[in-house]
């Protein structure tokens, strides 16, 4: 804590900064090269930072909808920015805009097509060397059933950061199971293929009404932290994250609300995709499950039922960190936890 002349003159000019500058927040995306492309696929290779890149590839997973911004949310709180300064060699899966066109897409395109060609590709740069996977949200559960899917894949671990499997266990979408059961889970099934999927618009609403008390306060807070670059810096990123929100394809969007949501198969670890059945059983990789402390979206009795359907995994490690569903893969008290867990992890990995 500053004197108070010091922190009025900090809240001067950050207000300056708002108001003249645009922002406090450094916005400008990680320098990457575009290395593939395909339906819903860019593969991007970080530019290396002071520390030359060296090491097995590790690729940033994102989830569907949310932003691929995710890895890379501004200066100073990047998980991108932090592999890269740490000299591994770091590579990012982008899967781009989603149209109506694609309403057709199922999660079967995701884990036959858009991430084993990324991982192919990451490890084909890299000199054939293994992929390290680290994955959010849903990009964690589509890594694992692509694995469990695909032994051949050049997978040498995976990391998943607030990747919900037992849906029971969310409180948030608790209140609406009864109504779902009355309609024989067909509640959500006309608007969805109506629209083709989920809008952008509305993932963003439903994003922001998770926090819905942040987003009350967040007027007072950022008043009383004026004085404080580094807290407004981060809210101005998450604003842009949030303004940023990609749309789920209708097919994907309903098998996720028919065998994820209302079947709730994963938490017993297997889906059943069109009567194939994947099992996460079939993960034979070292993993890293981390689950945040303050999470109502991937609250930690749902991640941490992952641990159990590992069975076939090498070694399963759990670990809590502080934040919300974003705040856990990359708020600002995730650099010392989150990112050190990851750091951790990776560091024995590539010791073998």
């Amino acid at each position: 804590m500053g004197s108070p002349p010091a922190r009025l003159a900090a809240a001067a000019s950050n207000v300056v900064a708002k108001v003249l500058g645009g922002g406090v927040a450094d916005l400008r995306p990680m320098p990457r090269v575009l290395i593939d492309q395909g339906p819903n696929r860019s593969v991007y290779r970080m530019a290396p930072g002071e520390a030359p890149s060296s090491g097995p590839p590790v690729l940033l997973v994102p989830p569907l909808a949310a932003p691929a911004l995710c890895f890379d949310l501004r200066r100073g709180c990047s998980l991108a920015e932090h592999l890269v300064d740490g000299g591994r060699r770091t590579y990012l899966v982008d899967y781009g805009n989603v149209a109506f066109s694609d309403r057709r897409l199922g999660v079967e395109h995701w884990i036959d097509e858009v991430l084993p060609r990324a991982i192919r590709r990451a490890s084909e740069d890299a000199g054939g060397q293994g992929v390290h996977l680290v994955a959010w949200c849903l990009g964690g559960i589509f890594s694992l059933l692509t694995t469990a899917d695909q032994s051949d894949l050049p997978v040498e671990s995976i990391v998943t950061v607030a990747s919900p499997v037992d849906f029971t266990a969310i409180p948030l979408v608790a209140p609406f199971r009864p109504l779902v059961d009355i309609t024989g889970g067909y509640l959500l099934t006309p608007f969805y293929r109506l629209l083709g999927g989920a809008p952008s618009y509305v993932v963003s609403r439903v994003f922001r009404a998770t926090g819905i008390d942040k987003e009350i306060t967040k007027p007072l807070a950022i008043l009383k932290n004026l004085d404080d670059r580094d807290f407004l810096a981060q809210i101005e990123a998450v604003d842009h994250f949030m303004d940023n929100m990609v749309a789920y394809p209708g097919r994907t969007f309903g098998q996720l609300y028919h065998r994820f949501f209302r079947a709730n198969d994963l938490a017993e670890g297997t889906v059943d995709l069109g009567g194939r059945i994947i099992a996460l059983s079939g993960v034979k990789v070292p993993a890293l499950v981390i689950a945040g402390e303050g999470d109502g979206i991937a609250p930690r009795p749902a991640v941490e039922r992952l641990v159990g359907l590992l069975e076939n995994a090498p070694s399963v490690r759990f670990e809590v960190a502080p934040g919300g569903h974003l705040g856990v893969l990359t708020g600002r008290r995730a650099r010392a936890t989150t990112w050190t867990y990851i750091d951790r992890f990776l560091d024995e990995r590539f010791a073998r």
